[in-house]
């Protein structure tokens, strides 16, 4: 993978992007429905800033049924990995992550129960 420098930084200088990729560093994998209620934007927004992070090659996706989940992509160079953990690690219990991370575990019908948000 040739993560380019000003591609990743264009990628998080993107408020809901930084967003959806803070959430997924401090959950892990998510499916867009969470993602969508924790930053509480449209669908169609967040799934559009989702493939943006996936051409990129930063994060990957699955189907399960209906749901598609998202989770920042294992393999990444430990550069990008690290600018990562770090941005989460620093900005993690600011406004509006720490919100979202709220948001998220008040979420009610999660995709683990029957029925998704």
């Amino acid at each position: 993978m040739d993560t380019k420098p000003h591609q990743l930084f264009t990628a998080l200088g993107n408020e809901t992007r930084l967003r959806c990729l803070m959430l997924l560093a401090a959950q892990g994998e998510l499916c867009v429905c969470e993602l969508t209620h924790a930053i509480g934007t449209a669908q169609p927004h967040i799934s559009r800033h989702l493939a943006q992070l996936r051409e990129l090659g930063l994060v990957l996706d699955r189907r399960e049924g209906l749901w598609i989940y998202y989770r920042i992509r294992p393999d990444l160079p430990s550069w990008v990995s690290s600018i990562l953990l770090e941005t989460q690690k620093g900005i993690g219990d600011a406004l509006p992550y720490a919100e979202d991370v709220h948001r998220l575990a008040m979420m009610p019908n999660r995709p683990s129960a029957p029925r998704c948000a």
